[in-house]
């Protein structure tokens, strides 16, 4: 399978190649299409960087730029320019996709990750992830404001916080009411 880099995406213009890596785990986001079924889909697909790096390095799909082939080592360095602490993030990302969980970005909630056990239009995203150094401060008014969030969409909010170069600790919060 074939994508091409746009920019700050990647995109699969064949249509069957769209659909199968759509199929084959939830990755990237048909054009004009919310909320897909795998059979319906019959336009491009667009991935984002850390997805395209994650299927480069798995051998699923090969990159091109301007039709010359871009290497993994290439591919991490735009990702590097792209993203803030990168690298931590990718760690995480593949943590959760080589464990079987489908990983998006979790924009749209004010972190890092909206994490998904079966896929976005089967189940919703029962996680919320937000990527943290182990030097980094956490103040307990943010951790407040991320419970809230969570909890209002009714998510579980998790802290990840990457330890070396494979190795990843999780602290999940929950909420109680009393």
């Amino acid at each position: 399978m074939k994508g091409e880099l746009v920019e700050n995406r990647i995109i699969v213009w064949d249509i069957g190649d769209s659909r199968k890596l759509f199929s084959s785990g939830y990755y990237g986001k048909p054009i004009g299409m919310p909320k897909p079924k795998p059979e319906e889909i019959d336009v491009p697909l667009i991935l984002d960087l850390i997805e395209g790096l994650y299927l480069l390095e798995s051998r699923k799909i090969t990159v091109t730029k301007s039709k010359q082939r871009v290497t993994v080592d290439e591919m991490t360095e735009i990702c590097k320019k792209e993203y803030h602490d990168f690298g931590k993030k990718y760690l995480v990302y593949k943590n959760f996709r080589d464990k079987g969980y489908i990983i998006s970005s979790g924009i749209k909630f004010g972190c890092d990750f909206a994490v998904y056990e079966k896929g976005p239009g089967i189940d919703h995203a029962p996680y919320l992830v937000q990527v943290y150094s182990r030097s980094e401060l956490i103040t307990s008014t943010g951790i407040v404001l991320a419970g809230r969030l969570a909890t209002t969409v009714k998510k579980q909010f998790i802290l990840a916080i990457p330890k070396g170069e494979k190795k990843v600790d999780f602290l999940a919060l929950d909420w109680w009411k009393a």
